[in-house]
């Protein structure tokens, strides 16, 4: 029940536009006018704080020395199974196969939570730190003394897209900049002739909510991630056309660039024309500096096999990550790996059997992250650059139905792991209850964690902040949240 200021008039309101006809086309129309006045708004707001200088991707101070300079994310798409990947659960082995009698809420779309269900994988200490990792990683349980697992994060949705869209933009709304154009935004580029932000998805689809999980939301467009293919090139149109001279296509650009800022000039507050107009320069620099990072031809036979190039299983995220570290090297500043796209089985999304599925997905992608944590420390690399793993929840600990295989979505509590640049790695941190149902121990959000990240990038979470509709807009929101301190190194 809402309470009335002191001094203030309250007028019963039993209808839902006023009393009367005479105060209906009042309020109406002061709704208008708040219209017109949010609109002038926004476009002010645009004008001033979206666009710093001629080039908006230019070079930003950090709010503090940052501990990192480069963000990848691998994104298990579908949501990985906490109980079965970093986060062992003996008691599952105790009470394996009884009905659980616990309050969690579980299950979705009203599917049956079914029976506990032990994890058919061993989990074994790694490392000097001890950290317990499942056979399902193999190749990456061998940096386990670099790995901090987060093993208490929750979010607010039980639903994939909105999920996603969550642990991308903070937010389970379409239409919000994702981390990637934040630290665009915050920190702008490290090279002109590459994208600051670079997104690879699944050959088999890309998750739900599909390009605006990476999107820039109510930002200017040209913070956005820019998608290189999963198939064939990478990039499209790169290539000069046939019988074009560099001087002739200069002189093109040249003419195009000034034509564009005449059309500009009485546009300024339309983001998507100046990004566009960009996108022209950008392509053209692009040429020679993307065709030289995305030609694995370059890479030695050995380092092709190390990211498992030559193995059908693993030849496509191992592509992807073998790029990823070309593109770190070219000082691309925030890469974002997809594993798994489309829907059900094609993703980490085990319902039917999640025995097979976590199998089939983690041998598509252990050896060649562990190919490229290696490759990181070898160049370099690794002092500068923030590794982030997860999905956007985790699963049941119960089976989706007697004698199914299968874990239905579970929101409560799931298991990331971070690593890198400024992290204290063999360490788990948080915990969820005896069978691993719901974050009890150090509860992280998802917020929590992009402030983590914000953190770790030198930038402060509650002053990184983009004017709009007449708020300064956060990626983490108004509520509380906070750096996980314990991931600090």
């Amino acid at each position: 029940m809402s309470s009335t200021p002191p001094g203030s008039r309250f007028i019963p309101n039993p209808t839902p536009c006023g009393r009367s006809r005479r105060e209906f086309l009042w309020q109406v129309g002061g709704g208008f006018a708040g219209l017109a006045l949010a609109d002038l708004l926004a476009r002010e707001s645009s004008a001033l704080a979206g666009t710093p200088g001629p080039n908006p991707l230019a070079p930003r101070p950090a709010h503090f020395r940052p501990r990192a300079k480069h963000v990848v994310f691998l994104f298990m798409n579908g949501g990985p199974s906490q109980v079965d990947t970093f986060d062992p659960k003996p008691a599952l082995t105790r009470f394996h196969g009884k009905p659980y009698q616990g309050d969690a809420k579980v299950g979705s779309n009203g599917r049956p939570v079914g029976r506990l269900m032990q994890s058919p994988f061993e989990f074994r200490h790694h490392g000097r730190s001890g950290l317990q990792i499942s056979s399902l990683f193999p190749h990456t349980a061998k940096f386990a003394d670099d790995l901090c697992v987060i093993r208490s994060m929750h979010s607010d949705t039980a639903a994939h897209a909105s999920g996603c869209l969550q642990m991308n933009t903070g937010s389970i709304f379409i239409g919000r900049p994702c981390l990637g154009a934040w630290l665009s935004y915050g920190l702008g580029t490290l090279n002109e002739n590459l994208p600051s932000f670079v997104v690879m998805t699944d050959p088999r689809g890309g998750p739900i909510g599909s390009a605006s999980n990476w999107g820039a939301g109510y930002m200017p467009a040209a913070y956005q991630g820019t998608l290189f293919r999963s198939t064939g090139v990478p990039l499209l149109d790169l290539a000069t056309p046939a019988g074009t001279t560099d001087a002739v296509q200069r002189r093109s650009l040249d003419l195009l660039a000034e034509l564009n800022r005449e059309h500009l000039a009485t546009r300024a507050a339309e983001s998507e024309l100046a990004a566009r107009i960009e996108s022209y320069e950008l392509a053209y620099r692009m040429q020679t500096s993307a065709a030289e990072v995305v030609d694995l031809g370059r890479e030695s036979t050995a380092t092709h096999e190390r990211y498992g190039l030559n193995q059908r299983v693993t030849a496509d995220f191992g592509r992807k990550c073998l790029i990823t570290r070309r593109l770190l090297e070219q000082g691309v500043r925030f890469v974002q790996l997809y594993s798994g796209g489309g829907h059900i089985e094609d993703t980490w999304d085990g319902h039917n059997d999640c025995i097979s599925n976590h199998r089939l997905h983690a041998a598509e992608t252990d050896q060649p992250i562990a190919a490229l944590i290696s490759d990181l420390k070898r160049t370099g690399l690794w002092e500068e650059t923030l590794l982030v793993w997860g999905g956007e929840f985790g699963r049941t600990p119960t089976s989706e139905g007697v004698d199914k295989p299968g874990r239905d979505h579970d929101w409560h509590g799931f298991s990331m792991w971070i690593a890198g640049a400024g992290v204290k790695g063999g360490q788990a941190v948080g915990a969820t209850d005896e069978l691993g149902f719901k974050a009890v121990e150090n509860r992280c959000h998802v917020s929590d964690l992009h402030a983590t990240i914000l953190h770790l990038m030198g930038l402060d979470h509650t002053r990184l902040s983009y004017f709009h509709s007449g708020l300064n807009q956060r990626l983490t929101g108004v509520l509380d949240r906070r750096v996980i301190p314990e991931v600090l190194a």
